[in-house]
């Protein structure tokens, strides 16, 4: 087992911020940090509804783009999957949050914490195929 990119801290930190940011989100506006939500009904609101989804949204990429720049060695990241292969996974993680009505955000950070029980069944799944997936690729020795 590679333990090398074991963070405990950041990792403890990390879910600390996304928890405070969707607690904030929900106390100010009354609304689950969902990103698939968020982003899919972007285009389809106005006004008030409208800004606050697209500011949630520059948040997201800012801080992404922040961390990327003053912390590179952090955010190293490579990619043995080609662009098509990148594409279908995207749409593949589009259909599923269609079909599970929710992404892992919404359901395992918001829903979870709501005591939801589609919430709490959808994120077993999410982390249970997860974990199948790992395992069948580690046992054809893709990983």
């Amino acid at each position: 087992m590679d333990i090398v990119n074991f963070t405990p801290g950041s990792a403890a930190l990390g879910g600390v911020l996304i928890g405070l940011s969707a607690a904030i989100l929900w106390l100010s506006l009354g609304r689950l940090a969902g990103v698939s939500n968020v982003v899919g009904q972007v285009f389809h609101t106005s006004g008030p509804e409208m800004s606050w989804r697209l500011c949630f949204i520059a948040g997201l990429l800012t801080a992404g783009a922040g961390a990327a720049t003053l912390y590179p060695e952090l955010i190293a990241f490579e990619s043995q999957a080609g662009y098509g292969q990148l594409i279908v996974a995207g749409l593949l993680v589009g259909f599923g949050t269609r079909l599970g009505s929710g992404c892992t955000s919404g359901h395992g950070i918001c829903g979870i914490s709501r005591l939801s029980p589609r919430s709490i069944v959808a994120t077993l799944c999410f982390v249970g195929v997860g974990m199948a997936t790992v395992a069948a690729w580690n046992a054809m020795g893709a990983l």
